[in-house]
């Protein structure tokens, strides 16, 4: 079957599928994963207006992407563009309203539906579209296309799984990667793997992750936790997932057993898994708090559990050692190692990263980060950078020199967008 019978085939079922959108997505609401009063959003009808003047059109997965874009967005505001945000899940649509500068908007994605994109684009009107990532819908690209709209992948980054699978379906990979007007990859894998499906040479620009701000911190909140804590060690588990409490409960526990008053900040990936991992705090017979309030950590507090997005700024500053989640077990694949590197604390982490195999590779080679395999191995590592500050010392340093060296990356990226942005953004 040729490509463009596949899209074929792949839009009608879409649009046949559509049947059920309703009730799909009240399941999930349900469940936490949509927002019952933005449902509408996700049928491509606004509930917002469109501003008058250009509007450029950034869309992310989820809160990692989204995150990742808000360096380039705060610049495009800053040139007088209105940005229209988009991501799919409910903690990401958080996260922005709190985010997002003046001049940048929010909405959530619609059902790649070919019905609801169409109604999305009619409303929205977009100057120029940029998807980050590895975020492809092809009925959204093909009617943002059709309209003439150029769109651009952002910091293009897939794992070899999904590269793999791609290449698979080569001629229909390339008819959907091609209808992009550039493709900005982060890293060398993806662009040969996206090169070799489209036969096109890709740029490698860096990886946008990597040129992150640091983090934001309620500075009084800080001089608050600094004050109560005074004297007691820290470390910081964070971005976790299923399966990954246990060990790092474990740990905490060997860690506890050298150092009584030591504390463990411990901050879920998904802040709905908070109360299955309060569950396994209880059942430790540990103490915890989780009210974000410095004045509730007590002698006999063994935890902060931190149950709402938006914290990692504090923890970070709080912990001079931080393992970095979603890395302890199979099937995970790593969180951004630097967030805790620019911070000031030490980087330890599991051995799952292949969506950050790249910038996990060159900060160990550069001494920036350590890798443990058990709650053994994490309990001793943490142990070990506490009595050595000398060796701890030195692993921050190495790591915040080696984010120092990422910070030209959105410059690199906003010089790849010149060429499709609006007549007075770039300037």
């Amino acid at each position: 079957m040729s490509a463009a019978l596949t899209y074929r085939a792949y839009r009608a079922l879409s649009q046949l599928l559509s049947v059920a959108a309703k009730p799909y997505l009240k399941r999930r609401v349900g469940t936490g994963k949509e927002d019952a009063s933005r449902q509408d959003e996700r049928f491509g009808r606004a509930s917002i207006a469109r501003p008058a003047g250009p509007l450029l059109w950034v869309h992310g997965a989820s809160v990692g992407e989204s995150v990742m874009m808000l360096p380039l967005i705060k610049r495009l505001t800053e040139r007088g563009a209105h940005v229209l945000v988009t991501t799919g899940t409910v903690t990401s649509a958080q996260m922005m309203q709190d985010k997002l500068p003046k001049g940048a908007l929010h909405q959530y994605v619609p059902l790649d539906v070919p019905k609801y994109a169409a109604q999305f684009l009619e409303h929205w009107r977009p100057d120029v579209a940029l998807w980050a990532e590895s975020e492809i819908w092809p009925n959204l690209l093909s009617e943002t296309t059709a309209r003439d709209i150029p769109c651009v992948l952002i910091n293009a980054r897939m794992s070899e799984k999904s590269l793999s699978g791609w290449a698979k379906r080569k001629t229909f990979a390339k008819y959907i990667f091609s209808k992009f007007s550039a493709i900005l990859a982060a890293d060398d894998r993806t662009a040969q793997g996206l090169s070799d499906i489209t036969g096109a040479p890709i740029s490698v620009l860096g990886n946008l992750k990597y040129a992150g701000a640091p983090l934001d911190v309620d500075v009084g909140s800080l001089a608050a936790h600094r004050a109560q804590l005074t004297g007691r060690p820290i470390w910081c588990a964070a971005s976790t997932h299923e399966g990954e409490d246990e060990i790092i409960l474990a740990a905490h526990g060997l860690i506890r057993a050298e150092k009584p008053d030591a504390l463990l900040i411990l901050a879920p990936r998904h802040p709905e898994r908070s109360a299955r991992v309060a569950r396994l705090i209880d059942g430790q017979g540990l103490g915890y708090t989780q009210t974000g309030y410095a004045e509730d950590v007590l002698p006999g507090t063994d935890i902060i559990l931190i149950p709402k997005m938006g914290q990692l700024g504090l923890a970070y500053r709080l912990a001079n050692v931080s393992l970095v989640g979603g890395s302890l077990t199979e099937g995970l694949s790593g969180h951004n190692p630097l967030e805790p590197a620019r911070l000031g604390s030490a980087v330890l982490t599991g051995q799952h990263v292949d969506s950050f195999a790249d910038v996990y590779r060159k900060l160990s080679a550069a001494g920036g980060v350590q890798t443990v395999r058990s709650a053994e191995g994490l309990a001793e590592s943490v142990l070990e950078l506490w009595e050595d500050d000398n060796r701890r010392g030195a692993q921050i340093h190495a790591a915040q020199k080696f984010t120092a060296a990422q910070d030209d990356v959105l410059d690199k990226v906003w010089h790849g967008l010149e060429s499709y942005l609006p007549d007075g953004v770039i300037r």
